[in-house]
């Protein structure tokens, strides 16, 4: 995924400023696709240069509202259909698990119920998130309550599986 996606999609649900992108991403694609302030405002710039997104309006001070271009909902639905996902074939996290050996049973062990205590804060957290969301049935609404359940599970998953672990080495 790209940023270059992530603002095209956020933009398929309805015109929007930077500002209000930046907001959008805080409540909704930060915990998969973070970005800054500066990253966003510099991807809009290419955006727009690329004829992938319009200015739709401009207000006081210089902000801009963005609207989706035809040519930038062809280009998010040649993304979502044409091309494939990149696999994340890199865990720093399973690098370590590899080479616990070295360390004596009992830091394996420490490392290992870290893992499991951060799964758990990490799904707690994500837990209050939902909570705080107002969700509604639009489409946005919808799929990102469906990756904040991703969310939830995987790190439910990773806490198990770190716990279990930790109980393999002796």
């Amino acid at each position: 995924m790209s940023l270059r996606h992530a603002l095209l999609g956020l933009l398929s649900e309805r015109p929007a400023s930077g500002y209000d992108l930046l907001k959008r991403f805080e409540t909704s694609l930060a915990n998969v696709w973070p970005a800054t302030q500066s990253q966003i405002y510099t991807e809009l710039t290419k955006l727009a240069s690329a004829g992938l997104i319009t200015v739709a309006a401009e207000g006081p001070r210089g902000r801009k509202e963005y609207a989706l271009a035809d040519e930038g909902l062809a280009e998010l639905r040649h993304w979502l259909t044409e091309t494939a996902p990149q696999r994340n074939l890199r865990s720093d996290i399973l690098l370590r698990v590899f080479f616990l050996g070295v360390l004596t049973p009992e830091q394996g062990r420490a490392y290992l119920t870290g893992l499991a205590d951060t799964s758990a804060r990490e799904r707690e957290a994500l837990g209050r998130l939902a909570e705080t969301i107002d969700w509604d049935d639009d489409d946005l609404s919808v799929h990102g309550r469906i990756a904040l359940e991703y969310g939830l599970r995987f790190n439910a998953m990773r806490e198990e599986w770190a716990q279990w672990a930790a109980g393999q080495l002796t």
